[in-house]
C-alpha cells in the first residue's frame, strides 16, 4: 500500500507505531546532524526527522530534495522534543527509516503556504498549485460541506433532485446569454441557461411537487468579485404553497446550514418591505449588522431644513442624515476624507454637511451661518444623536442621494468596525416592485422575471394600467448586505401570464414563439407554485468570511472572463467553424 496513515491524523497516542506516509515536501530544514522535513497532504502536516547518526545515507538523500517533491516514507512515530502545539500533529514526528521519491518537482512559482508570495494572476495561472494551500483547500472543503448539508436538509423535506437541460432556447429577457451554435441545425443556436426557471415550473406542472438542484448557470455579463460567467445556484420550487410557506421552508435551510457548517444558531429571520429598505438604508439589500438608519430631514410634515437660505437644502428633493455614534471627535482631515469619498464619480454626491453634538449637548455644524442652535438641536433629536455623536447629511435627487448615503453608511460601518465578517445578520426583503420602467427603451421590464406573480391585492392595479404601483409577490434573502437568494410566487394562470407578457411589450406571436411551451403547459392544469434560488458561491464566500467568490470555486475565471490556467476562451480551427456554419469577418 502507498500509505497507512495521512499527514494529519497521527497523535502522541500513536508513538511506537510503524507507519507509511505520502505527500508533498512543504519545507526542509538542514541542521547538520539532523534534517527535518514537513510533509503535507490534504489532511495536514507531519514532521519527518532524518538523523545522520542513525542512517547517514537517507539523511543525505533527504538534504537534496526540493520543495513539492512527492515522497513516500516509512518510519517510526516518536514524541517530539520541541513540541508545536499550534499543529494537530505537533507532539510527534516520524523517525524515517525508508525514503522513496515518487516524483520530482520544479520549484513552484510561489510558496505553497498559508501566506503566499503569489499574486492573484499568478495563483490563477497555476491554480492546481494554489489548491494545495490550506486556506484555498479548506474553502473547497467548506463548499463540499455546504452542498452536502443542503442536500441533507432538502432530502429530509421531501424535495427531489432533478437535472434540467444545459442546452436550451435563448430568451430575450434578463442578462445576455452564452450561445452555442448547432452543427446539425445550420444558423440556429442553443443558449446556456441563466437559470432553470421555466424547467422547474414545468416540473411543477408535471406533479413533482418539490424540486431542487445544485445547478451550474451562465450569464454573459461584466464581472466583479461576486460574479463569474458560470456560477452555481441552489435552485428550488414547490407546489401548492404561498409566500409564507416558502419563507419558512428556506429560513429553515439557512438555519440548518449555519448550525451544521458553522455551529451558529440563527434566530428567526426578520422581514422588511422593499419600500422600508430603500427609505431607511437606500438599498434593497441592507447590511443590518449595525443601525445607522437614514433620517429624512425635509419631510413635508416636519421639514427641519428648508427656508433658512441654504440653497443646497432648499432645492433638494431629499435631505437625509445618518448618526455616527461617538464620532464627534472626527478631525477636519477625517471629515475631508469622507467628503472626498462621497464625491467620487461612482458615488456622485456633490458634497457633505456635518453636525457635531458636543459633550455639553450643544450642536455645531458646517453650515452654522444658516442654522441656529435651536434648529441644529432639532436635527440631533430627529437623528437620535446624543453627546459626542456625529451627524452626516447628503442632499439632492432622492434616488441618487439614497444610493450615495448607502455607500457612506457602509463606509462608516467599516471604519467603526461594525461589519465584522464573523457576525451574521439575515433579513428577508419583501414586496418588491413588479416592474421597472426603462426611459431608454420606453417600456416596462420585469424587476425579477416575467413569471413573477403580482401580489393578489395589486392585480387590479396591473389591469388598470398603474404599472409603477404594482408590487411583486417576491422575496430576497440578504445576509450581511449581500443578496444570497431570491424568488417569488409564480404566475400559474395562462390569462395572467399573457397579460404580463403584454405589459412587457411582447406581441402574442412573440410570447408564443419564446414561451409557448410554458403557456401551453399551463393549459393542462398547472398548480399554484413558488420557488427560490440561492447563489451558492456567494453563500460559501459568506460562510468562509471572504468578499470574493473565486477562492470557493475550484477553477474560476478572471475579471475578463478568462481562464488563464488553460488560456480560454481561444480561437478554434477553421474546419470547426465551417462545420458550425460560422464565417468570421476577415
Amino acid at each position: 500500500m502507498y500509505r497507512t496513515n495521512t499527514c494529519g491524523e497521527l497523535r502522541l497516542a500513536d508513538a511506537g507505531k510503524q507507519v507509511i506516509l505520502c505527500g508533498w515536501l512543504q519545507k526542509s530544514r538542514d541542521l547538520g546532524g539532523m534534517t527535518f522535513i514537513d510533509l503535507r497532504d490534504r489532511y495536514g502536516l507531519t514532521q519527518l526527522a532524518f538523523n545522520m547518526e542513525i542512517n547517514a545515507e537517507i539523511c543525505e538523500k533527504a538534504r537534496k530534495l526540493g520543495r513539492e517533491y512527492v515522497l513516500q516514507i516509512t518510519g517510526l512515530v516518536k514524541e517530539r522534543e520541541n513540541k508545536n502545539l499550534q499543529m494537530p500533529t505537533g507532539e510527534i514526528e516520524i523517525s524515517v527509516t525508508e525514503l522513496i521519491v515518487l516524483n520530482e518537482a520544479k520549484t513552484p512559482p510561489f510558496t505553497i503556504e498559508d501566506h503566499t508570495d503569489g499574486g492573484d494572476d499568478l495563483r490563477m495561472k497555476y491554480r492546481y498549485l494554489d489548491l494545495r494551500r490550506s486556506p484555498v483547500r479548506n474553502n473547497i472543503l467548506l463548499r463540499h460541506k455546504m452542498a452536502q448539508q443542503t442536500r441533507s436538509y432538502l432530502d429530509a423535506q421531501h424535495f427531489t433532485e432533478v437535472e434540467t437541460p444545459v442546452l436550451i432556447k435563448s430568451t430575450p429577457e434578463g442578462a445576455r446569454d452564452f450561445v452555442v451554435p448547432s452543427r446539425m441545425n445550420p444558423g440556429q443556436f442553443y443558449a446556456l441557461p441563466q437559470s432553470p426557471q421555466t424547467f422547474k415550473q414545468l416540473l411543477m406542472v408535471a406533479g413533482l411537487d418539490r424540486y431542487y438542484q445544485i445547478v451550474k448557470c451562465f450569464r454573459d455579463e461584466d464581472l466583479r468579485a461576486d460574479r463569474q460567467p458560470e456560477f452555481t445556484q441552489i435552485d428550488c420550487e414547490m407546489s401548492f404553497v404561498e409566500q409564507e410557506d416558502v419563507l419558512n421552508m428556506f429560513e429553515g435551510l439557512v438555519k440548518h446550514l449555519f448550525l451544521s457548517v458553522k455551529g451558529i444558531s440563527i434566530d428567526a429571520v426578520p422581514r422588511m418591505t422593499y419600500a422600508n429598505a430603500m427609505e431607511y438604508y437606500g438599498s434593497d439589500k441592507p447590511d443590518t449588522r449595525f443601525d445607522m438608519r437614514f433620517v429624512a430631514l425635509n419631510k413635508p410634515e416636519n421639514n427641519l431644513v428648508s427656508g433658512k437660505g441654504f440653497k443646497v437644502f432648499d432645492e433638494a428633493e431629499l435631505v437625509v442624515a445618518i448618526c455616527a455614534k461617538a464620532c464627534a471627535n472626527y478631525t477636519r482631515k477625517q471629515l475631508d476624507e469622507l467628503t472626498d469619498f462621497v464625491k467620487r464619480p461612482q458615488i456622485g454626491a456633490s458634497g457633505l454637511v456635518y453636525a457635531r453634538v458636543n459633550e455639553d449637548g450643544t450642536v455645531k455644524s458646517s453650515v452654522d451661518k444658516f442654522y441656529d442652535e435651536v434648529s441644529l438641536k432639532k436635527w440631533a433629536e430627529a437623528c437620535g444623536a446624543a453627546s459626542n455623536d456625529l451627524i452626516l447629511i447628503l442632499a439632492g435627487n432622492a434616488q441618487k442621494t439614497r444610493k450615495a448615503m448607502n455607500e457612506l453608511r457602509l463606509e462608516m460601518g467599516t471604519r467603526l468596525g461594525l461589519r465584522d465578517k464573523d457576525n451574521y445578520a439575515c433579513l428577508w426583503v419583501l414586496d418588491f416592485p413588479l416592474l421597472e420602467y426603462s426611459e431608454e427603451e420606453n417600456r416596462y421590464f420585469a424587476m425579477h422575471h416575467p413569471f413573477t406573480a403580482p401580489k393578489p391585492e395589486d392585480i387590479s392595479l396591473l389591469q388598470s394600467g398603474q404599472m409603477g404601483s404594482v408590487r411583486a409577490n417576491a422575496y430576497d434573502l440578504v445576509i450581511n448586505g449581500v443578496e444570497v437568494g431570491g424568488g417569488s410566487v409564480r404566475i400559474f394562470n395562462k390569462e395572467l401570464q399573457a397579460q404580463m407578457f403584454e405589459v412587457l411589450g411582447f406581441t402574442p406571436e412573440e410570447a408564443q414563439n419564446q414561451f409557448g411551451f410554458l403557456m401551453n403547459a399551463f393549459e393542462f392544469g398547472a398548480p399554484p407554485h413558488a420557488g427560490i434560488a440561492f447563489g451558492f458561491d456567494r453563500l460559501c464566500s459568506l460562510f468562509g468570511g471572504a468578499e470574493s467568490i473565486r477562492d470557493f470555486i475550484a477553477f474560476p475565471k478572471n475579471n475578463s472572463g478568462r481562464d488563464v490556467m488553460i488560456d480560454g476562451p481561444s480561437a478554434i480551427d477553421e474546419k470547426q467553424l465551417t462545420e458550425l456554419h460560422i464565417a468570421l469577418k476577415k
